[in-house]
């Protein structure tokens, strides 16, 4: 079949290109029975704009470039679900692009992205350093970041606190005489494990104590599991946490092997968790984490940013809520 084009537009309607051009991109130049006859001729011929000549007639792409890390398809599916959900409200089309651990460079991904003329950024990327907010500074392009708290010229980030969260929970273990808590290294998502070993560190510090639980993964250990199953042979705690549900399981199975029950002789929590805790058994206490949220908010205020400046330079922080299952005792 024919590929219809604004020509046949044009030429159904009886009007310039100029003319089917104005109405397609919104201009109130055109009306009556002008603007009538035009939409009439889109309709019966099922004309489709490509996206990127609209963006050429209105100076914008109307894109959206989206920047994940690929290690983390599991738990962004749904932020992506919510980011994608709100660009089609506002007729954004979304641009992904991966991440990949020691071979992609943030910085040369934004490049390219810009290269490809999108109207802003949203990033999803936990490894953020000084040096990659001066070179995304210095885009002047508008760029919201998920899940980092970074704030800068023309950039806006969307997070959850997940610093207040380990305190709150860390908090009410103190307070029930529960002092041997163990946070264990996430490797994959370095600045979200940061922020739960400082959430631990200021509630042992509202207490008086100082917290010495993070357990630092060997270079030689190639995953959680092979090193805690030879780690939990001499090694308990009362509560010990994980930045993912799949880390929580490795906690989980590692603790039963070697003989230590869970919840019974040592509760277990995992800040993030996804589809594949309800099919674990036990179930994993942990976090519910608004991540559809995070990508349906993060998109919104880019349409802001795009539409007026004043939004810019925000941090906008969701809220958690947790949800105790079957590897806690309350």
């Amino acid at each position: 079949m024919k590929r219809v084009t604004i020509y046949d537009v044009a030429k159904e309607a009886g009007v310039s290109l100029a003319t089917v051009s104005r109405v397609i991109n919104g201009s109130p130049v055109v009306k009556g029975p002008t603007r009538d006859r035009v939409q009439a001729a889109v309709d019966k011929l099922g004309y489709k704009p490509n996206a990127i000549a609209q963006g050429l007639a209105l100076q914008k792409s109307t894109t959206i470039g989206l920047v994940v890390p690929e290690a983390s398809f599991t738990y962004t599916g749904q932020i992506i679900n919510g980011l994608i959900d709100v660009a089609k409200i506002y007729n954004y089309n979304i641009m992904l692009h991966t991440l990949t651990a020691g071979i992609s460079d943030l910085n040369s991904v934004i490049e390219e992205i810009i290269k490809s003329h999108v109207d802003g950024v949203i990033i999803y990327n936990d490894k953020m350093s000084t040096d990659n907010l001066e070179a995304l500074s210095s885009y002047h392009i508008p760029i919201v970041i998920i899940g980092n708290q970074i704030k800068g010229d023309r950039i806006c980030s969307v997070f959850v606190d997940i610093r207040k969260a380990v305190f709150e929970l860390a908090s009410k273990y103190l307070e029930e005489g529960k002092t041997n808590i163990s946070i264990i290294q996430d490797r994959k998502n370095s600045y979200s494990c940061s922020q739960m070993v400082a959430g631990a560190k200021d509630a042992f510090a509202a207490k008086g104590l100082e917290f010495s639980g993070f357990l630092e993964i060997p270079a030689e250990a190639r995953t959680s599991y092979a090193f805690l199953s030879k780690w939990f042979a001499d090694h308990k705690y009362d509560l010990m946490i994980g930045n993912r549900d799949s880390q929580a399981m490795a906690i989980v199975n590692a603790a039963r092997e070697n003989g230590i029950s869970v919840p019974d002789d040592m509760e277990v929590v995992c800040v993030i968790d996804t589809k594949y805790n309800s099919m674990m058994r036990p179930q994993i206490s942990s976090f519910s984490i608004p991540s559809y949220d995070l990508g349906a908010v993060s998109m919104r205020v880019m349409t802001k940013m795009l539409q007026d400046e004043a939004y810019a330079n925000q941090i906008i922080e969701l809220s958690y809520l947790f949800t105790p299952r079957q590897t806690t005792k309350n």
